[in-house]
C-alpha cells in the first residue's frame, strides 16, 4: 500500500488507548497473515477496523459500549452515506426545539460542562435523534454520524478528555496551566461538531467488503469463526488505581448521551460524578479475573488467528500471556516497538515504553 500514512484517513481522536498513531505498525504486521474476515473484538476508536476495512477485509467492529457501538457504524458499517449540509444546518438549529429535554442542565451542572454547553448538550440530543434519511439504514448511519462529532466534540473541550470525575473548575479556573489546551476548551460546540461532521464525512468510503459492527460483550459474540480476531483489551498497571482502565467509568458521560431517556436510572446518584449504577460497570478485564478472562478468550477463537494488541509492564506480563496463547496456538510470536502514550511518566523510556503484539497462528 503506497504511501501508506496519507491514505489511511482515518479523523482524530482524544480516545483513551487509541492505536491511530501506530496503523502503519499494525499494518505491516497485518499484511504478513492470510486472512479475509476479522473480528475486532474490543472495537473503541474504530481506527484499528478502519485500517483492516482499508485494507479490503471483511470486518466485524464490536465493542460493549453502545456509544462506540455506533462510532463503529459511523466509520465502519457506513460504506457510503454522508451527512448533508442540510442535515448539518437541521441538528444545530434549536428555534423549533420545544421538548422540555434538560436533563443534562439540571443533573450536571459545574461537573463536566457551563450551563450553556450542557443546554446545547439537551438540544442536539434531541435535534440528532429527530434526524431522518431516506431509508431506516440512511437514518440510523447518519444519526450515528452525528453522535460520532458530539462524542469527539465534547471529548475535546474536557480536560485530560475524560469523564473519570467532576472537574469543569480546571477549564474555568482563572490560574496559570502547564497542561491542556484551554484555546480548545473554550471553543464553541457547534464550531467543534462542524469539524468533526467534516472529518467524518471525508473519512467515508466503500470497502466493497461486507463490514458490520456489533454491540455485545466479547464473551457473548455468536459467531466466532472468523480468519483473525484482533484484540486491545484494557490495560493493568501493575502499580495504580487502574481507574482509566475501566471505559464505562471514563465514558459514562457519553454512554449516557446513547440512552437519553434512560439516563436517570443509570446513574449511581452516590458517586461523585455521577457514573453508573455498579451492575452497569461492564469490566471482565480487571486483576482479580484477567487471566481467566484472556484464557476463555482464547479458547474461543482457537480457530482464528489471534492478535493480541499490549504494551510492556501490565498485568498479566507479555511472557504470561503468551504462555495463555499457547495452550490453545501452536505458533505464537511477540513483535515489540518503542512508543510514547500520552500523559504516562515512562514517555521516552525505551525499556518500558513498548507496544506489543502476541501473534498466535
Amino acid at each position: 500500500m503506497p504511501n501508506f500514512t496519507k491514505t489511511i484517513n482515518f479523523p482524530s481522536t482524544r480516545y483513551q488507548g487509541s492505536k491511530r498513531k501506530i496503523l502503519p505498525w499494525l499494518y505491516e504486521n497485518f499484511r504478513e497473515l492470510e486472512f479475509e474476515t476479522v473480528l475486532d473484538a474490543c472495537g473503541g476508536t474504530g481506527s484499528v477496523s478502519y485500517l483492516l476495512k482499508k485494507m479490503g477485509k471483511s470486518v466485524a467492529y464490536n465493542d460493549v459500549l453502545k456509544f462506540n457501538h455506533l462510532i463503529g457504524k459511523a466509520l465502519i458499517e457506513n460504506q457510503n452515506i454522508r451527512v448533508s449540509d442540510t442535515d448539518i444546518e437541521f441538528v444545530l438549529n434549536f428555534d423549533e426545539v420545544d421538548n422540555g429535554l434538560s436533563f443534562i442542565k439540571d443533573t450536571f451542572k459545574d461537573f463536566y460542562y457551563t450551563e450553556d454547553e450542557n443546554e446545547w448538550l439537551d438540544n442536539i440530543i434531541s435535534k440528532i435523534n429527530l434526524l431522518e434519511g431516506n431509508t431506516e439504514n440512511e437514518t440510523d448511519i447518519k444519526r450515528a454520524m452525528c453522535f460520532y462529532a458530539l462524542f469527539q466534540s465534547s471529548l475535546r473541550k474536557r480536560p485530560f478528555n475524560l469523564f473519570h470525575r467532576k472537574n469543569l473548575y480546571i477549564r474555568t479556573n482563572d490560574v496559570e496551566r502547564n497542561f491542556g489546551n484551554k484555546t480548545t476548551w473554550e471553543k464553541e460546540f457547534s464550531s467543534e461538531f462542524r469539524l468533526f461532521i467534516k472529518e467524518v464525512n471525508e473519512a467515508i468510503f466503500d470497502s466493497e467488503t461486507n463490514c458490520i459492527s456489533i454491540n455485545e460483550s466479547i464473551f457473548n459474540v455468536d459467531n466466532v469463526n472468523y480468519d483473525l480476531v484482533y484484540f486491545d483489551v484494557p490495560y493493568i498497571t501493575e502499580n495504580g488505581t487502574n481507574e482509566t482502565s475501566d471505559y464505562l467509568r471514563c465514558y459514562h458521560f457519553l454512554e449516557g448521551i446513547t440512552d437519553y431517556e434512560n439516563w436517570n436510572e443509570r446513574i449511581d446518584y452516590k458517586t461523585k460524578n455521577f457514573r453508573f449504577k455498579k451492575s452497569e460497570e461492564i469490566n471482565p478485564f480487571n486483576k482479580e479475573n484477567i487471566y481467566n478472562s484472556l484464557d476463555l478468550l482464547f479458547r474461543t477463537f482457537q480457530n482464528s488467528i489471534i492478535v493480541f494488541s499490549y504494551k510492556v509492564g501490565g498485568i498479566p506480563s507479555v511472557d504470561d500471556i503468551k504462555g495463555l496463547m499457547e495452550r490453545y496456538k501452536g505458533n505464537v510470536e511477540i513483535k515489540e516497538k518503542h512508543y510514547i502514550y500520552a500523559l504516562n511518566k515512562q514517555n521516552g523510556n525505551a525499556q518500558y515504553n513498548r507496544e506489543v503484539l502476541i501473534i498466535g497462528k
